[in-house]
């Protein structure tokens, strides 16, 4: 088992303020500015695969439009997936559920399922598309709860007994991940997070591939979506890493949407390429004048 950091559970107040902070920050750019199109954005690549892994920029409009438009073309041409979202937190599931029976639009879901972490206008097409295919939404991410959770108590404290065997959580993490997760999160946050919290964070980053891919797992035999950040869908160290470590084995096709020049291209199976959204540099205040 993964052994409990408690000065990182001593010094979580001060990590959820730097995160959000940081998070805000980096949206605040985040206007209803569309980047002009891209000649033939949209058009999917290839056959429909049992499990599409759709990331994104959070606050990047034209990658949201460049993805919406590339799934509704699926949709259109015959296929029914379930969509599996980061932006709702799984407990709420149940919630989202009888959102999705009652309501005649996406506005109707969002505002019962609502949070407050993300712009949701971005997501309405995807929402509203799958109520107009009658595609199941599926919750997928942790809650800020459970999150916290992770990082006091370690990557297992989410999963029962069976997970944490299927996922070799009862091991180490493998140092492949655990140190490309480290450089995430360091970057992430401008280098600015204490060395002593980064341990926590990387399981609690962790845990949520695992989540996603166990949920992803269970919509089988229906093939799946998911909408989620870049990060999360990297073939590496994401969620497609820890799809397969378990039988059967999936299809998986792993789609990124990044910001400048050939960023990442090598970290999923397509990276589509966008104009850097405009925005407030988040790290600008910790930098000296």
């Amino acid at each position: 088992m993964i052994s409990t950091n408690k000065k990182v559970w001593r010094t979580i107040g001060f990590a959820a303020t730097f995160t959000v902070g940081l998070a805000l920050a980096g949206c605040a750019g985040g206007q209803r500015r569309e980047a002009a199109p891209v000649p033939g954005e949209g058009a999917p690549a290839g056959p429909n695969p049992q499990v599409l892994l759709l990331g994104e920029v959070h606050d990047n409009a034209q990658g949201h439009r460049l993805r919406y438009e590339s799934l509704r073309q699926r949709v259109e041409g015959g296929w029914r997936p379930a969509i599996v979202m980061e932006q709702f937190d799984r407990e709420d599931q149940d919630l989202l559920a009888k959102a999705q029976q009652g309501c005649l639009d996406a506005q109707c879901v969002i505002r019962v399922v609502n949070g407050a972490r993300w712009d949701w206008q971005l997501y309405y097409p995807v929402i509203q598309l799958a109520l107009t295919y009658h595609l199941p939404l599926v919750a997928g991410n942790l809650s800020r709860a459970d999150a916290s959770r992770v990082v006091r108590d370690g990557v297992t404290a989410t999963f029962d007994a069976q997970s944490i065997k299927d996922y070799r959580l009862d091991q180490p993490l493998p140092a492949d991940v655990r140190a490309a997760q480290q450089r995430e999160i360091a970057v992430g946050h401008c280098d600015m997070m204490p060395e002593m919290m980064i341990g926590g964070m990387v399981n609690a980053q962790v845990a949520r591939d695992i989540w996603m891919a166990k949920i992803v797992r269970e919509q089988r035999p229906r093939d799946v979506v998911l909408i989620a950040g870049n990060g999360h869908v990297r073939k590496d160290i994401g969620v497609a890493r820890w799809l397969n470590q378990i039988e059967p084995i999936l299809a998986v096709r792993s789609e990124g949407f990044v910001e400048g020049g050939d960023a990442g291209a090598s970290l999923y199976d397509v990276a589509h390429k966008l104009k850097t959204q405009q925005r407030t540099d988040p790290c600008a205040k910790f930098k000296t004048k």
